[in-house]
């Protein structure tokens, strides 16, 4: 039991007493109990006078959890959350079901630092809360826009390039990866959760700079889907409300959602060492599987969009060129 919350009474040891009295207390015992062992009178008459002593909570405290069994135990998480989904998505034949669950992912990893970890609770709850609002929103969004559409072509073509052993293919390159990226990525979540100092100033501007990145993030998606929504926008570029100062406003929130973190994290101290995570998710969102991933072929797909890379900027949000 890591922490005991409620004040424990325990009866301290009855009076010592001399060594005639002992001897004739045990004699008085004995003849009560008639050989069946001592009589519950007797035992109470000893134990009159003793006091009950009240220890606080922290008394019964045991040793701080440490860095190794948080980070091993939010491995396990992970590692259970992936497999489920893969064998979800070999009964529905999509490996896309992968994208939703990705974010969600990092809930299970915060509330699995919340409850194990021992550090400052009020952060454990600050970014618990901050992973669970950002996990929940971006997963039910990817939910919405995948629904009915089957299989995602990056899968697809996967799938067919690795023929009958995709299904055993896909548990290492598509799911336990994802896995390990997961975990590197929330090390910040994961350090944080162990011995530390309060909220500080380090964690207003991290709650500050997570606030800009939902907000980016959240609105960019909304209005693609928005714009995607009209027919009359077929082969069109979206220009304008946040994708006037940067073509992926979606991506960069997801950057400044997890530098924010990263910030929150780093005032414990141990947290600063997860600095790995936030480096890692930026290089995905900039040249892997984000803004990378998207522009190798979009150009082609959009007539407009040489020009619109001529004016905007591809992540950091400015003022477009004249």
């Amino acid at each position: 039991i890591r922490n005991c919350r409620a004040r424990s009474l325990i009866a301290s040891a009855p009076p010592r007493r001399s060594r005639r009295r002992r001897v004739a207390t045990r004699a008085r015992m004995a003849a009560s109990s008639n050989g069946r062992g001592t009589s519950w009178s007797s035992t109470a008459r000893m134990y009159q006078g003793s006091t009950l002593r009240a220890y606080p909570a922290a008394a019964c405290d045991s040793a701080p959890i440490g860095y190794g069994a948080i980070m091993l135990t939010s491995a396990i998480v992970i590692v259970a959350v992936v497999v489920i989904t893969w064998l979800v998505s070999l009964v529905l034949r999509d490996a896309s079901v992968i994208d939703p669950v990705w974010p969600l992912g990092f809930v299970a990893v915060a509330i699995t630092a919340f409850v194990a970890g021992s550090g400052d609770e009020g952060r454990r709850l600050l970014i618990l809360m901050l992973v669970a609002i950002w996990g929940l929103r971006l997963s039910g969004y990817l939910l919405r826009r995948n629904a009915g559409k089957g299989e995602d072509f990056r899968y697809a073509a996967m799938r067919k390039r690795r023929g009958r052993n995709f299904w055993i293919i896909s548990l290492v390159t598509v799911f336990l990866l994802q896995g390990v990226l997961m975990w590197i990525v929330s090390l910040p979540v994961q350090l944080a959760a162990v011995p530390d100092r309060g909220l500080g100033l380090l964690a207003l501007a991290g709650a500050v700079a997570w606030g800009i990145g939902m907000v980016f993030e959240s609105v960019g998606d909304w209005q693609l889907a928005r714009f995607r929504a009209d027919p009359r926008n077929r082969g069109k570029v979206l220009d304008t409300g946040l994708w006037r100062y940067t073509r992926h406003p979606n991506y960069f929130g997801d950057f400044m959602v997890w530098w924010g973190i990263y910030l929150i994290a780093a005032e414990s101290g141990a947290g600063a060492w997860g600095f790995v995570g936030p480096v890692l998710m930026t290089i995905l969102l900039v040249k892997v599987s984000g803004a990378g991933l998207l522009e190798k072929d979009i150009g082609q797909r959009r007539p407009g969009y040489a020009e619109y890379v001529r004016r905007t900027s591809g992540f950091l949000p400015r003022p477009p060129r004249p």
